[in-house]
């Protein structure tokens, strides 16, 4: 273990248990994103007398995913200002208090307001776990740990996804009692972590001693980590409705579709560390190519057989680049510009993700229809990937070093 991944007081001997809650705490932000998923209908029927509630009810479901697109950044900063493991007590804390609020409301304005909550919280949160997985793990370890991140991500929401739709078999405010795991949560974090953030011998935040976030230089960072959360998301939403254009309807079949979606996902993690010996930049290259590859050939589907196999390539492709991406953004970062660090790759990709769906309407809108918008924005993605290429042969002409 390198010094990287000691606390600044005393060294820390990293036990499974400390891997566990880091990654554990990590899902926390999916749990929103993809329990509630299966309680739309059920939701929209409730407050249909409500004005607008067509409109209104998905937002219950997206305004999280956006406020940490929002306030990544900002979340950062607070983390940075203030130490990890305050502020992740806090977070956690009102994350059950705002998340278990719609089992007494009964408005939907009110539902939408503890959403809103819920959102800067998450975004606290989801920043402090990866910027401690980078204070804690170094190098190699590090780049492991953010891999296990992309898998739990991926394994938790197949899990939240079959787990919402069985408690909203007892009513839609159901699932909502699972958000007590923050407050479930909070004591572990209290009793098992540690504050990695450094003191002067005033007790002053050594952030206040070190250069500004570099926010410019990271601008291409953000902008494959956007694009990263848009293609993802892609299949995630319009997967359903890409297979109904080929005839086929079958819950089951979309089902199976989406869960190798995700079984590709964690498979292209799990690579990552393997295709990592190639260099961050050819590992973005090959990634961003499979995932555009994937959405012209999910644009061209004719057979059932043909989407899943653009599935299983979309999957893999994302796979790779989160935590390739991820392990940039908290790279050659000191201690104390970590959380800025995870917050803008978080805002990044939430936003991404977020965005996704008015993309493609944006595109559609443009060529057509939904199967050309797919296959158009495939062909961004592989420009993006030749994009990536292009920096490589620019950093090897800059300096003969792999990039």
């Amino acid at each position: 273990m390198s010094t990287d991944s000691i606390s600044s007081d005393a060294p820390h001997k990293l036990r499974v248990m400390h891997a566990v809650l880091l990654l554990v705490g990590s899902c926390l932000p999916i749990l929103g994103a993809v329990l509630l998923a299966p309680l739309l209908p059920q939701m929209a029927q409730h407050f249909a007398a409500v004005p607008h509630a067509g409109v209104l009810v998905p937002l219950v479901l997206t305004m999280p995913a956006l406020m940490v697109g929002l306030l990544g950044p900002s979340a950062g900063f607070v983390v940075d200002r203030f130490g990890r493991k305050v502020p992740l007590i806090v977070a956690l804390l009102c994350y059950s208090a705002l998340g278990t609020a719609p089992l007494w409301l009964d408005n939907l304005y009110g539902v939408l307001a503890s959403r809103f909550g819920l959102g800067i919280v998450e975004a606290i949160i989801i920043t402090c776990f990866t910027a401690l997985i980078g204070d804690y793990y170094a190098d190699q370890q590090r780049e492991r740990m953010l891999a296990w991140q992309t898998m739990t991500g991926s394994l938790s929401a197949a899990l939240f996804f079959v787990v919402g739709g069985a408690l909203g078999e007892l009513g839609w405010r159901t699932p909502f009692w699972l958000y007590v795991v923050g407050a479930l949560m909070a004591p572990c974090v209290a009793l098992m972590l540690w504050e990695p953030i450094q003191r002067t011998p005033s007790g002053a935040d050594v952030s206040r001693h070190v250069t500004r976030f570099p926010w410019r230089h990271n601008v291409w960072l953000y902008v494959l980590t956007w694009c990263a959360g848009m293609a993802l998301f892609i299949v995630a939403v319009q997967l359903g409705f890409m297979l109904a254009g080929i005839g086929v309807h079958a819950p089951k079949l979309i089902g199976i579709a989406i869960g190798a979606s995700h079984t590709a996902v964690l498979c292209g993690a799990i690579c990552s560390r393997w295709f990592g010996r190639l260099g961050r930049v050819r590992v973005l290259c090959v990634a961003f190519a499979l995932a555009g590859a994937s959405l012209v050939l999910l644009g061209s589907a004719s057979s059932y057989s043909q989407a899943v196999l653009a599935v299983l390539l979309n999957g893999f492709g994302s796979g790779l680049m989160i935590p390739t991406l991820a392990s940039w953004a908290l790279a050659n970062l000191p201690v104390a510009l970590r959380g800025r660090g995870s917050g803008g790759f978080m805002a990044s990709f939430y936003l991404g993700e977020f965005m996704s769906p008015l993309v493609v309407v944006a595109v559609t809108s443009l060529t057509g229809g939904l199967v050309p918008a797919v296959r158009t924005l495939g062909v961004v993605l592989v420009v993006v990937a030749l994009a990536c290429a292009v920096q490589w042969v620019m950093q090897r002409r800059a300096a003969p070093v792999e990039a």
